[in-house]
């Protein structure tokens, strides 16, 4: 039988990494748009890429943004484009087709990219908040892999990136991992 000293410091020890695990677990549900989208003063124009979660799309990629069509309807084009390595690199780009999910918020986008011509790829987009003037957002998934920071300035108060970092954490976010690419 094990000694009951022993005994009790491992059922301690056990306590506490549960307990360490259990505050560290990520959140199940994925929150809810803070307001309202205006389709057209949203999705229309280009947007500044200032913060992403790396992804190996993006490997090398600067200087990135997301240029709106808004159609007809609740459908939206969009194109994702950077330059490889600097912000004097090659353009990269890749098109979507991309429909609103949630009329009413209109803050939820389903876009369907066609890599190669036909192969399709889906990203369900969520415009978590934004700038009452729509001079910036935050976007991300809802499983919580991914989040992005966007602004109209390719150099934004690094107050305001402070602060729109910390609302992704508050959300759930890992922001730890972000990565701010290069800006011509």
């Amino acid at each position: 039988m094990m000694n009951q000293p022993i005994l009790s410091r491992l059922i301690v020890a056990a306590l506490f990494v549960g307990a360490g695990s259990a505050q560290a677990a990520a959140p199940t549900a994925a929150p809810a748009p803070i307001k309202p989208v205006d389709v057209a003063k949203l999705y229309r124009g280009k947007w500044i890429e200032i913060a992403r979660t790396p992804a190996k799309i993006t490997d090398g990629c600067v200087a990135g943004g997301t240029e709106y069509v808004a159609k007809t309807g609740d459908r939206i084009d969009l194109i994702d484009s950077c330059h490889d390595q600097t912000p004097a690199g090659k353009l990269k780009s890749i098109g979507a087709s991309g429909k609103i999910v949630d009329p009413g918020t209109n803050a939820k986008l389903h876009a369907v990219y066609r890599f190669l011509g036909f192969i399709p790829v889906t990203r369900d987009y969520w415009v978590l908040d934004h700038d009452d003037g729509y001079s910036w957002f935050i976007s991300a998934t809802a499983d919580f892999t991914n989040f992005w920071i966007y602004t109209r300035d390719t150099h934004p108060d690094p107050a305001l990136v402070k602060s729109l970092v910390a609302e992704g954490k508050a959300l759930g976010y890992d922001v730890t991992k972000l990565e701010f690419p290069a800006q011509p």
